[in-house]
């Protein structure tokens, strides 16, 4: 599978100039590809304002990404503002080349800049399924939570967005290569860059990890586009032969 990753500055609270900008770089993409994953909140940056800024399933913001996946035939994700039945969410949306939605709304709210008293928080995990992976889709805080990302269904890719700052930006390195290892499973973190409007700095760091933690893309500070090839085969080699997740604990998530 031939995946994108897209590590933007954003327009604070402006869904229009980001999708504008975010259709201008997917344009620019001149090879095929499978999936294109987008930041977290990439039509906005990371607002507590979300009854500015929210839209529905129904809205611009999703229109736009079934529409674009439609014509490019490539699935796309990243996470959006979106209410539902008086609550907001920050909804991860993964759009199929058929327009199809499958979302997972971030359950791990971040506390510190008091997500939780602006946005619901979602209440279980989500497995795409698309083109032969089972991908696990992630938002930002989550990735400091292992025990929920645990691989107990044998996923193949795990897969986080986010706004992660700069001045934690070790941790951010750290804990998407002990994800890969520990799950033995590819696993991709797309940040951010550039300056919120609160004085927030994103640097980046959008990587790309093997099943055993190694670089497939290597973390950068600069507005890019990178696309990578995942090899399945590869990675179920590898775990057939080393068999370490024949041996991860049984447990259930309350």
């Amino acid at each position: 599978m031939k995946i994108s990753l897209i590590q933007s500055d954003l327009v604070w609270e402006n869904p229009k100039a980001n999708r504008d900008s975010f259709e201008e770089k997917i344009n620019g993409i001149n090879e095929s590809v499978n999936l294109i994953v987008l930041p977290e909140m990439f039509s906005t940056g990371f607002t507590m304002n979300p009854g500015v800024v929210a839209e529905t399933m129904q809205g611009e913001t999703v229109l736009w990404m079934q529409s674009l996946a439609k014509a490019k035939k490539t699935a796309i994700t990243g996470s959006v503002v979106i209410e539902e039945s008086g609550n907001f969410y920050n909804r991860m949306l993964f759009v199929f080349p058929s327009g199809e939605i499958q979302f997972y709304d971030k359950k791990h709210l971040f506390t510190l800049a008091g997500e939780d008293k602006f946005y619901t928080a979602g209440n279980q995990r989500s497995i795409v399924n698309y083109l032969g992976w089972k991908i696990c889709p992630m938002v930002c805080y989550d990735l400091r939570f292992p025990v929920f990302s645990r691989n107990t269904e044998n996923y193949d890719l795990l897969l986080y967005v986010a706004s992660w700052p700069e001045k934690r930006i070790n941790a951010w390195d750290a804990l998407l290569k002990a994800r890969s290892i520990e799950n033995m499973s590819y696993t991709i973190g797309v940040n951010r860059i550039g300056v919120d409007a609160n004085g927030h700095n994103y640097p980046g760091h959008s990587q790309l990890l093997d099943c055993l933690g190694d670089y497939v893309v290597a973390p950068t500070e600069s507005e890019n586009v990178f696309i990578a090839e995942l090899d399945q085969q590869k990675m179920i080699a590898a775990r057939q032969k080393l068999g370490f997740l024949n041996d991860r604990d049984s447990f259930k998530l309350l």
